[in-house]
This record gives structure tokens, C-alpha cells and sequence, in this order.
């Protein structure tokens, strides 16, 4: 239903996780009996898990060890292990500069050219401990390293950017053909963002096996900001879920749904599930992992943009490890440990086995979910209050 904002113009209302809750249905069921795995194309997660591709969560170590976990870790190509032999000074660098010298240091740290053959080095670092090697470009610098990524034998790609169309058009360059690339590309590929039902499902059409969905809810981004672009995540998932119902039923083919951005804790994870995810793609709360890169930051892929960053290098407390963080177990009360513990107990507590089946669950507005008797938590700041 759309609400008029004034004389001619329009708008749907959006919801956003902190709008929705999930409902209780008649029946539970013991967690242990929950199986919270993902498949997507040859490849099969005992998490539902993508950890984002950005420099102050995924390194290659801390790829290997989400993928031992359960997860996959999705590499930024385009960032500073491939920039650099060495990246580790910078990332300390990083982690020390002032507040207000950050994002310009980091655009002269970006500034160094990509090497292909750390790429290919990068690559065999992930595969040589036996997990599954996941990494991103951004369409525009895909097509130059395609097949550095084909000789290093990668499993899955990733073809990311702040917002990723079917139809790029540009009077300078020649735009990257994504439904033809990735008919030829012989690796499975997945594409985004985006945040409507219109975009997800011409994606969706270009042959991709997965979809991103978000623009802009990440905690280090500041695109909604900038440009003033973006959608709520619960209301973008639930287009996109739709969009996925109209593709299967006209092909037949399933094309997976990974909520990107937004989540913080563990009832966001299950939120995002039941509005229509296969999977969900994490940033900050992986980021405050003792293991992760940024030593306790956290930045995006377009902080560093040359001449308009859209991102913030945001601190994040360490609060465990990522094994603590992913799988528990938790010694905080505030969700943020043992998310997806959190979601095995909470399909559990609404009756449903699968992933799949958790996403038939009922939903509703509920504006008061986050402060309905909840002022002792509030005013003590723990708990919910936080």
C-alpha cells in the first residue's frame, strides 16, 4: 500500500529487522533436531554464511577459518592482499589513524596497484587448506582479472559492488555483459546488490547462482547517506524472495537469496531467514572477532573510494572469537555471540527443521518489540539496552 509523501510522489513503506518480529507457531522442537545447512550450486555450508568481503574481516586465514567452521569467506580482490606482499603494516597503520585522517589515508593506501599474481596467491592459499575458496571483484575490474581467477582454480565468485545491474549503461566504456560473462565464466557466480523486486530478478536472469541483497544497511556504510539510496532489509529481502518465486516458476531454476548487511546479532540473522534468505553475508560482527584483520575496525569496500568514499572505518569492541562469534559459546546476553546457535534455537522455538521451512514463518509489525518492558534493560544499558 503506498502512502502519499505529497501532490504527485508516491512511496512504499519499508521495514527494516527492528520493525518486524517473528511469530510462535503451535509447534517446537528440539534444536539438536535442526539442520541450519546451505547448498548452493556443487557446494554444500553447515553454516548459511558468507563473511563479507572486506579488508577488516576476511583475510586468507580468517577465510580458512570460517570455511573450517562451517561458513565461507569471501576474499576482496581488490583490496590489500592483493595490493600488497605484506599487508599487515598497513592494517596496523589503519587500526591507529585519527579519526578525522583515516578515510584520506586509506584512499593513498588503496592507491597502490593490484598485483594478478597475488590474486592467484591468494587464491591457492584458501584452497590449500581444504575449504572452499570464495572471492569478490567489482564488475568493473572483473573481466580484466577473470582469468587469474580461472587458473587459480577458484570455487565460487562474487561480483560485488554498492549497487549491481543487469543493464549498466555507459557512453565511455564498454559495461561488463553480466548475463554473458557469466554464461561463459566456468565458475558459479554471485551478484549484488540490490533492493527490489525488479532488480533482484534481472540478476536473477543473467544465470547467477546467488543473489546479495542490500544497499547500504552495513554498519561501516554510508551510501544512504551520500547518495541517499537504499531500502530497509526486511522489506528488500521479502522483494527479493518474490522475485526468486516469479524466476523458479518461469525457468525453474532456483536462484538463492543472501542477505547482505544490517545484522548484528543472532534474532537479525533469524529475521533475515524468515523474510526470505537462503543465507545471510556478515561484515561487523565478524569484524569483532579477535581474529579479524582490522584489529578491532571495521570499513567498507567504498570507504576508500578515490573521489567519493562512501563508507566510515567504524570501531568495533573485540568481543570473542569467531568460533564464539559464529557457533558459541556465548558469555554475553546481548545476542551478539553464537548468532548461529541463536538461529537453530530460534527456528527451534517456531517449529521448523530446515532453513527453507523457516522461511514460511509468520512475521509481524511490532513497533514496541524492542522496548516492551524492557526499561530496566534500557536504563542499566545491558541486555537489550545496550
Amino acid at each position: 500500500m503506498e502512502i502519499e509523501i505529497g501532490k504527485g510522489k508516491s512511496g512504499r513503506r519499508a521495514y527494516g529487522f527492528d520493525d518486524i518480529a517473528i511469530v510462535p507457531s503451535r509447534r517446537t522442537r528440539d534444536p539438536e533436531d535442526v539442520d541450519i545447512s546451505w547448498e548452493i550450486d556443487a557446494f554444500r555450508f553447515e553454516l548459511p554464511l558468507m563473511g563479507a568481503a572486506m579488508d577488516g574481516v576476511i583475510s586468507p586465514a580468517t577465510a580458512i577459518e570460517i570455511g573450517q567452521l562451517g561458513g565461507v569467506g569471501v576474499l576482496n580482490l581488490e583490496g590489500l592482499w592483493t595490493r600488497y606482499e605484506d599487508p599487515e603494516p598497513y592494517l596496523e597503520e589503519i587500526a591507529h589513524l585519527a579519526p578525522d585522517k583515516a578515510t584520506a589515508r586509506m584512499q593513498q593506501v588503496y592507491s597502490e596497484p593490484i598485483k594478478s599474481e597475488l590474486i592467484g596467491e591468494r587464491i591457492r592459499e584458501i584452497k590449500a587448506a581444504g575449504v572452499v575458496a570464495c572471492a569478490s571483484l567489482t564488475p568493473q575490474r572483473t573481466a580484466q582479472y577473470a582469468k587469474a581467477l580461472v587458473e587459480a582454480d577458484l570455487d565460487l565468485f562474487v561480483v560485488q559492488g554498492t549497487v549491481v545491474s543487469a543493464e549498466h549503461v555507459s557512453k565511455t566504456v564498454e559495461p561488463l555483459n553480466l548475463k554473458r560473462f557469466i554464461r561463459e565464466f566456468e565458475i558459479p557466480v554471485v551478484v549484488g546488490g540490490c533492493a527490489s523486486y525488479q532488480a533482484a530478478l534481472h540478476l536473477m536472469r543473467t544465470g547467477a547462482v546467488g543473489v546479495l541483497v542490500g544497499v547500504g544497511p552495513g554498519h561501516a556504510c554510508t551510501t544512504r547517506g551520500v547518495l541517499g539510496i537504499g531500502v530497509p532489509q526486511a522489506t528488500a529481502i521479502a522483494d527479493a524472495r518474490a522475485a526468486r518465486a516469479q524466476h523458479l516458476d518461469e525457468t525453474g531454476v532456483y536462484v538463492h537469496v543472501i542477505a547482505d548487511g544490517g545484522m548484528a546479532t543472532g534474532g537479525d540473522v533469524a529475521k533475515a531467514i524468515v523474510c526470505g534468505a537462503d543465507a545471510v553475508m556478515l561484515g561487523s560482527p565478524l569484524a569483532a572477532a579477535s581474529e579479524a584483520p582490522g584489529r578491532g575496525y571495521h570499513w567498507g569496500m567504498a570507504t576508500f573510494h578515490p573521489t567519493l568514499p562512501r563508507g566510515a572505518r567504524v570501531k568495533t569492541d573485540m568481543r570473542g572469537t569467531l568460533r564464539e562469534i559464529l557457533v558459541g559459546p556465548a558469555h554475553e546476553n546481548d545476542g551478539r555471540l553464537n548468532l548461529f546457535g541463536a538461529l537453530r534455537t530460534s527456528m527451534a522455538t517456531c517449529g521448523y527443521g530446515t532453513v527453507k521451512e523457516f522461511q514460511k514463518a509468520e512475521v509481524m509489525v511490532a513497533p514496541a518489540l524492542q522496548t516492551e518492558g524492557k526499561s530496566l534493560q534500557r536504563s542499566q544499558g545491558v541486555g537489550m539496552g545496550a
